[in-house]
């Protein structure tokens, strides 16, 4: 791995990968494979400790590129949970919280008083996140989470829920996965570079077929049908020049040992995203 040290320069590895593998363990299988950063999740981080993922981390030599998640802003007391996820980015020094906006209220059909309530909402979490220093990045899901988990559906809806705050503090999150489909992408993108919003680089494949709850369907790079070289190019050029996380949640991949899927990562990083 040695010889590809270079090429990983970007890469990261979003922690939802390697589900199953205890923070300590994938720190040091990262160490091992020449990889310096690494996407955290909030639930991981609170079984093994704040702080103690933290000072791991750092002593690791390694940077954390993103946290995750904030958002689900119509569940009862996401404004202290958000604040909270904000403070925890800080101490981890990621400098992006990824916030997936949850679904329709129950009982409700209307879109665009949800995505209303997504922008007002970001709106309260501004000033907590600008004086952290935490990057708020509104992620666009597939269409096919919009009623319970993301009524952000398109690169276009992220950037218009974000147009209102500074660049600075509220960005737009790109995923592979949730974006493949939309013919307009490529010009959202271009977009997204003018208005300086991307804020963090994901990818995953897609694969069919999709299982059943298809939350679990993506696949590890070059598993599936995604565009992902040319995705990497159109962000590029954009002027993005960030860490690239590979993040992918699917049974299969969860239940093999973190290092061989930290390996294939890596392999499928190098052959179809650079």
């Amino acid at each position: 791995m040695s010889g590809a040290a270079g090429a990983l320069d970007r890469f990261s590895l979003n922690q939802a990968t390697t589900k199953r593998w205890p923070v300590d363990e994938t720190v040091s299988g990262c160490v091992k494979q020449g990889v310096t950063q690494i996407g955290l999740w909030r639930d991981q981080v609170d079984t093994f400790g704040l702080e103690r993922t933290a000072a791991l981390v750092r002593a690791a030599g390694m940077r954390v590129t993103t946290l995750c998640r904030g958002g689900f802003f119509t569940t009862p007391g996401w404004f202290d949970d958000n604040r909270r996820a904000i403070d925890e980015a800080a101490t981890l020094e990621a400098p992006v919280l990824v916030l997936v906006s949850g679904g329709l209220p129950d009982g409700s059909r209307d879109l665009d008083a949800a995505r209303r309530t997504v922008g007002d909402a970001i709106g309260e979490l501004v000033p907590h996140a600008e004086a952290a220093g935490v990057q708020l990045a509104i992620e666009p899901l597939h269409p096919m989470f919009a009623s319970d988990r993301c009524v952000v559906s398109t690169l276009s809806n992220a950037l218009d829920l974000a147009a209102p705050f500074p660049p600075s503090v509220v960005g737009v999150a790109v995923d592979t996965y949730h974006l493949w489909w939309d013919d307009q992408v490529w010009t959202q993108l271009t977009r997204a570079g003018a208005e300086s919003r991307i804020a963090c680089f994901q990818v995953a494949d897609w694969i069919t077929p999709l299982p059943e709850g298809v939350l679990l369907g993506r696949g590890l790079p070059g598993t599936g049908c995604v565009e992902l070289r040319r995705f990497r190019e159109a962000v590029d050029a954009t002027g993005y020049t960030g860490p690239i996380e590979v993040e992918v949640f699917h049974e299969a991949v969860w239940s093999r040992p973190g290092a061989d899927v930290l390996a294939e990562s890596i392999e499928g990083y190098l052959t179809h995203v650079v």
